[in-house]
């Protein structure tokens, strides 16, 4: 491998150091990889690993799921890998790719591409390519367009990748015009990419991206919705959302984020509500303590959404959003739906996004051990979640009043820890069940049941745990006031 790399002297310190990284991430995939390669060589095809798998081993990062193009089809390909792979599929059959396993490696071989759009349509039109060189050609990214051959280690760099690697810096193959026309999402990817390496957009790609952002509108939401939420998921997702407002990209498929910059007028100044939402992003990630939590980060990007459409400037001058958190909520869900995010995860953000304002009012003393009650039992598992979203919204410059917050929520959660230690929160049920309803009512299941359910509910939330006899004279009591008894 290591011959095969030749550095810009500028540069040599910087690259050897990629290319100390890609010898080792390679070396521990070569056993499977070369003797795969082999297997190719023998059937008279090419195979190279390429694209990300490339970029990462020259990171230090590379996974278990390599990527490998070749000039055999996919018909050549499964009689290659039969026998040889532990399993097989071919979900991506249609776009030239086979996929197999082998020794805990998940490998996927594609056939040389010259893809392209017909510039109206919004998926590709897969035709195959005849060699590496215009493989690498149509790929997005000069630092996703390099490759390494199996099983001798030929790197082949015919676009600089290497180079723009070192500098930390996202550029197409081709023109970026060319590049974003033949594929839109393209441009969605440069600012996802920025987020996940913390790599900076070469000015003509940031350029490209703003002339034609509205050509994004011709790609579905599904693929704009997984590219976003890599983005929203990588390591400097602050750096991809400023791309995506600065570049006009958010207004296409986000417009609620570009919403967030509110005209500020001189007579009624308010915090700048953009500038505070990607400050609780980034307060949020700093709360993760097991690897990206994208329901916890969407929630923070859409808190304040509700801000535009409820903003009020009263007589005294003083600005307010009453109510923002339940238009917000609204909005988030809209807006979710439209991306096609999976209604659990919809509802889960949609709940935290109506949550976030609960806490605000803890510390003047009105909260009853009902109203922690309520507060937990609403947040139900997302309780964790809300804890890190609340304090995230905490961004006062004024530290005495942040010192405040932080206080007053301690004692928030160390009171939750009490109520719960006592009353085992996390089940918070009536302390009568349906069985026993029906039966000191004397009904059969039905509405009914519900109705009473749900008024023991209450009064557990109200009151806390009752005994068996309290219970009981409680159900008895409403029930008389309803006519039944």
């Amino acid at each position: 491998m290591s011959e095969a790399f030749a550095p810009h002297a500028a540069d040599r310190r910087e690259l050897t150091a990629a290319q100390r990284n890609a010898v080792a991430e390679l070396l521990r995939v070569s056993p499977v990889a070369d003797e795969l390669g082999r297997r190719f060589a023998r059937a008279g095809h090419e195979l190279h690993l390429v694209g990300g798998s490339v970029r990462d081993a020259l990171l230090g990062r590379l996974g278990d799921d390599l990527d490998f193009c070749t000039d055999a089809h996919p018909d050549q390909t499964l009689r290659i890998v039969k026998g040889w792979a532990e399993s097989i599929w071919e979900t991506g059959r249609e776009f030239g790719t086979i996929g197999c396993q082998r020794d805990g490696l998940r490998l996927e071989v594609t056939t040389y591409r010259a893809e392209a759009y017909d510039q109206v349509s919004r998926n590709p039109i897969v035709e195959y390519g005849t060699s590496l060189t215009e493989d690498l050609r149509r790929r997005d990214f000069t630092i996703n367009a390099m490759a390494v051959s199996l099983p001798d280690h030929r790197f082949t760099d015919p676009h600089g990748g290497l180079d723009d690697l070192a500098a930390k810096v996202i550029r197409t193959p081709g023109t970026p015009r060319e590049s974003f026309g033949d594929d839109p999402l393209r441009m969605l990817r440069a600012a996802r990419f920025a987020a996940q390496l913390r790599f900076a957009v070469h000015p003509q790609v940031r350029e490209a991206m703003t002339r034609m952002a509205a050509d994004l509108d011709r790609i579905t939401a599904e693929r704009i919705r997984d590219e976003f939420t890599k983005l929203l998921s990588g390591a400097d997702p602050i750096t991809g959302l400023r791309l995506l407002v600065d570049t006009g990209l958010a207004e296409r498929f986000l417009p609620e984020l570009t919403g967030l910059k509110l005209e500020i007028d001189e007579h009624a100044q308010h915090k700048d509500v953009y500038e505070h939402t990607l400050t609780v992003v980034s307060n949020a990630v700093s709360y993760e303590t097991d690897g990206p939590d994208f329901i916890l980060r969407m929630a923070a990007l859409m808190h304040d959404v509700g801000k535009p459409a409820t903003k009020a400037v009263g007589s005294d001058g003083r600005v307010s959003f009453h109510h923002h958190e339940v238009v917000g909520a609204r909005l988030t869900k809209a807006r979710m739906k439209a991306m096609r995010y999976p209604k659990d995860v919809t509802s889960q953000v949609t709940r935290l996004v109506g949550l976030h304002l609960r806490f605000y009012g803890y510390g003047r003393g009105e909260w009853t051990d009902s109203a922690v009650r309520r507060y937990v039992t609403d947040a139900d598992d997302l309780l964790p979640r809300l804890h890190k979203l609340t304090r995230s919204d905490c961004t006062t410059r004024n530290r005495r009043k942040a010192a405040q917050l932080a206080a007053d929520y301690d004692a928030l959660e160390e009171r939750i820890a009490r109520i719960a230690a006592e009353e085992d929160l996390a089940r918070v049920r009536p302390d009568l069940d349906g069985n026993a309803i029906m039966e000191l009512l004397g009904v059969p299941p039905g509405p009914l049941v519900g109705r009473a359910w749900q008024h023991l509910k209450e009064l557990r939330l109200e009151r806390g745990p009752l005994d068996r006899a309290e219970a009981e004279a409680e159900l008895l009591r409403w029930a008389r006031e309803q006519g039944l008894a």
